[in-house]
């Protein structure tokens, strides 16, 4: 029996062993054996007796729970078993909060307690008033992009098109005691940033994980940021392998256009923004992470996120009006839809990494997906190549499938001189055709001779 999510063993008792006893009662419940070694073999408790009649008042003291604590006995050495129940309320330990994660004891502090708290509450921080955000800053703008949306996808009655905002935001159940919410805020307003740092998403592109070539921020109203982040993405940051079936261009990334989105909603949807963090998303040549700062729902796994699940948001609020606007399906199906629009365009299936605090996924791409960064070959052209040659060169970089005569328009240039340029870049071993001139390709050589 090995140490695990409801499991823990030690040796000696020590009163600092109360605060696993408040992380059990704050997560799944759990037990705490005494007198056991790190391998879970008993090892025997001099003291189990006066132990049996103390713990219950320590643990009572200091917590106020009411526990089960068992004697058991194996092969002549006695030992504790507390049994810990999971608690409806938060549990504090002469007022500090532990949270029991795997086999580790989480102390929550800042934005994960009051996190913490308010669900323990059946509160969300999506759903607290925000007074300083009144009916005044909500964006008419978003507000008429919206319905528009939302009458598209047929959630909304046609309606709703001619009521006044202030309506519609009681109807979206965005205000709280006659205040407008920090879903409100989020969804609704130009710029986010003027209430809550960290309310944006942050792109880079990096050469290797200590090297950031580049970044660009995005921000505004949470409607309008998935589009804009896919768009710079896309346009910006990812290079797409490019395929010619006759005369149609087809443009292939390593990351689906379906399964980027999913993630990035799924990110602004579950996000934790009391924590100030923006959501960072690092571009690679062979890989993209989304990170992003929040848990999953308490006693979830990364099995059960990726198997068939309910919906369970971690801002309920922001998740419904994404629903309305067409931009999510209401039963958590996010996850699935992720993993088969990468299997259906043939590129591997993502990779989770859950934290106590945080959540990433990563996106690989396949070896015939994945194109070198442009600063590579600026390497090249530095150090091997003419000026000229190098436009002749970045243009092949794009696209490998240009022929003499689109070179020569792209550049404006003869068909004479591209040829000119094309015979000394492959005389310097820089280039080669692969295939025949009408149907075949260009190659940009890895290796320098």
């Amino acid at each position: 029996m090995a140490e695990k999510q409801n499991i823990e063993w030690k040796a000696i008792w020590k009163d600092e062993y109360l605060a696993w006893i408040c992380g059990f009662a704050n997560a799944q419940g759990g037990k705490l054996y005494v007198g056991v070694d790190d391998e879970g073999n008993p090892v025997g408790l001099p003291n189990s007796r006066k132990l049996l009649e103390d713990l219950p008042n320590k643990i009572r003291d200091a917590m106020g729970l009411i526990v089960n604590i068992n004697l058991l006995q194996k092969d002549g050495q006695e030992y504790l078993e507390i049994e810990v129940p999971p608690y409806p309320i938060a549990i504090s330990c002469k007022g500090i909060y532990y949270y029991r994660s795997g086999s580790t004891n989480q102390k929550l502090t800042g934005p994960e307690l009051e996190s913490f708290i308010l669900r323990r509450r059946g509160a969300t921080w999506d759903n607290l008033p925000l007074p300083h955000f009144t009916m005044d800053d909500v964006d008419d703008e978003v507000v008429e992009r919206f319905k528009k949306w939302a009458v598209k996808k047929g959630r909304i009655d046609k309606s709703v098109l001619d009521e006044p905002k202030d309506i519609l935001m009681e109807k979206l159940r965005l205000t709280n005691n006659g205040y407008l919410t920090n879903a409100a805020m989020l969804l609704f307003s130009k710029d986010p940033q003027q209430w809550l740092q960290g309310a944006y998403a942050k792109i880079g592109f990096f050469e290797t994980d200590a090297d950031l070539l580049y970044q660009d921020e995005i921000h505004g109203s949470l409607l309008d940021q998935i589009d804009r982040i896919i768009e710079v993405a896309y346009l910006k940051y990812m290079k797409a392998k490019i395929t010619y079936e006759g005369m149609q261009r087809i443009e292939r990334y390593f990351v689906p256009d379906a399964a980027l989105r999913e993630a990035l909603l799924n990110a602004l949807c579950h996000k934790n923004y009391a924590s100030g963090i923006p959501i960072q998303i690092s571009i690679y040549d062979d890989k993209l992470y989304i990170a992003n700062c929040g848990q999953l729902p308490e006693n979830w796994t990364v099995e059960k996120l990726l198997s068939k699940h309910a919906s369970a948001p971690f801002n309920p609020n922001i998740a419904h009006v994404f629903y309305l606007a067409g931009f999510i399906e209401s039963w958590g199906r996010g996850i699935e839809k992720i993993c088969t629009a990468c299997r259906e365009d043939g590129v591997p299936q993502p990779e989770y990494s859950v934290n106590p605090g945080d959540i990433m996924v990563k996106f690989t791409a396949p070896s015939d997906r994945t194109i070198r960064s442009e600063n590579k070959v600026t390497e090249r052209v530095t150090e091997r190549v003419t000026e000229k040659e190098s436009e002749v060169l970045y243009l092949l970089f794009e696209n490998p499938n240009y022929t003499t005569k689109e070179l020569a328009e792209k550049l404006s240039l003869s068909r004479k001189t591209i040829s000119e340029r094309l015979k000394s870049l492959k005389g310097k071993n820089i280039i080669r055709r692969v295939g025949s001139d009408t149907k075949g390709h260009w190659e940009i050589i890895e290796d320098e001779k």
